[in-house]
């Protein structure tokens, strides 16, 4: 049993550290410098009052990673309570006003009084690298959309026939849009000429491609104001979604090469429906240490596949998606659901049950979330791969 309790409210430049004692009353408070020889005066300051100390945080990432590892490479015990708890909690305490001092109060008499605080613990160095990169990854995937809706609203400014009929999310229509932007220019061309145009760059079906923006181009015979600058920004619009796309593959190519070299690959990648990609997300978010959760229910509960009761007086039974979930890992869980019901007969099986139950389409995904989580927990838990097929026994 804990004898003092110390919360940290995180901030990017400045933390600010408050301890409380088996009664509640304040042992210190102070403002720390987000810097390691501050840090590590309070840590010596904090154990002078007492060594059985349980340290709290508000932030488990980013400005907060100097502080939890300087906590975790000296043995400390350190819980994490999320943000929007403190929050909430913060209302019950006398005051209206919001200082950091006051939420590190809160952090600290919340870590005291509770018991089911998550545990921080330090994560491998592959599980860090591998949060990088997803992370890396998942910003460049924003960026490209963001360029790309962009872009489309800049074509459908001065030629909305063609963002029609072109597909972005493909190279070949983006090469096309860093020579040709107008209708004008594509009549000028001619299909013989863009054909020739798009095969040396090496587009796919050049001559479909050729075709499509050629029957665009006669649709249109206005030029709208402003045509000239627009297909400027239109031409550097396309080249960046394409630098885009070369970084992502890029990155992919790292995550594949991180991803297997991790001792769970092989059984995450077992599941079908997870590739290199989705695995390096699981293990982003778990580090594949399934202890840290205590049961497949609670993992399934963070991801966000779970249903919660929402019961209240003679209602019983209602349930509801939760609130507050991993968005990470909900994701994993869902795509690699989709993705397996078109490539396992046992996922596309328990799929159309949920139907014939007369669940909808996200219902039954979610459900089949779900139960791939049990399996998945079992398969780390066992350290085995996936087998589609039971195995036939000699007594069977």
């Amino acid at each position: 049993m804990a004898q003092i309790w110390a919360g940290t409210d995180i901030g990017k430049t400045h933390h600010h550290c408050v301890v409380l004692g088996a009664g509640g009353e304040r042992l210190l408070s102070r403002r720390v410098l987000n810097d390691e020889p501050e840090l590590l005066a309070l840590l010596v300051d904090v154990l002078a009052i007492d060594e059985d100390v349980v340290w709290a945080v508000d932030v488990a990432d980013g400005m907060a990673a100097l502080w939890i590892n300087v906590l975790l490479n000296h043995g400390q015990h350190l819980v994490y309570i999320p943000g929007l708890a403190v929050n909430r909690a913060s209302i019950g305490y006398r005051g209206m006003g919001k200082t950091d001092a006051k939420d590190a109060t809160v952090i600290a008499d919340q870590a005291r009084m509770r018991r089911d605080l998550t545990v921080l613990r330090p994560d491998d160095e592959h599980a860090i690298e591998l949060r990088v990169l997803t992370n890396r990854r998942a910003d460049l995937n924003a960026d490209r959309t963001r360029r790309i809706n962009r872009l489309r609203s800049q074509l459908t400014s001065i030629f909305p026939a063609l963002e029609r009929a072109l597909d972005l999310g493909n190279v070949g229509p983006l090469i096309l849009l860093t020579g040709y932007q107008t209708p004008a220019a594509l009549r000028r061309t001619g299909r013989k000429r863009l054909e020739t145009w798009l095969r040396n760059r090496q587009v796919r079906s050049p001559e479909a491609l050729a075709t499509a923006a050629l029957e665009a181009a006669e649709r249109q015979h206005t030029a709208v104001p402003g045509e000239k600058i627009n297909a400027q920004v239109i031409r550097a619009l396309a080249k960046e979604v394409m630098g885009l796309n070369e970084q992502i593959a890029e990155i992919d190519k790292l995550i594949a090469a991180r991803f297997r070299e991790h001792e769970l690959a092989e059984v995450i990648s077992s599941m079908p429906g997870i590739g290199p990609l989705l695995g390096a997300e699981f293990l982003a978010a778990t580090a594949g240490d399934m202890s840290r959760y205590g049961s497949a229910d609670r993992l399934a509960s963070l991801a966000g596949v779970a249903p919660v009761p929402r019961d209240s007086g003679n209602i019983s039974g209602n349930l509801h998606r939760p609130r507050r979930y991993h968005r990470g890992l909900q994701r994993v869980f869902y795509t690699s659901a989709l993705i397996s019901i078109r490539s396992c007969d046992v996922s596309r099986r328990f799929y159309e049950r949920k139907r014939a139950e007369g669940k909808r389409h996200t219902q039954a995904v979610l459900a089949l979330a779900r139960r791939r989580v049990n399996v998945l927990w079992a398969l780390i838990r066992d350290g085995r791969c996936f087998q589609r097929e039971l195995p036939v026994t000699a007594a069977a």
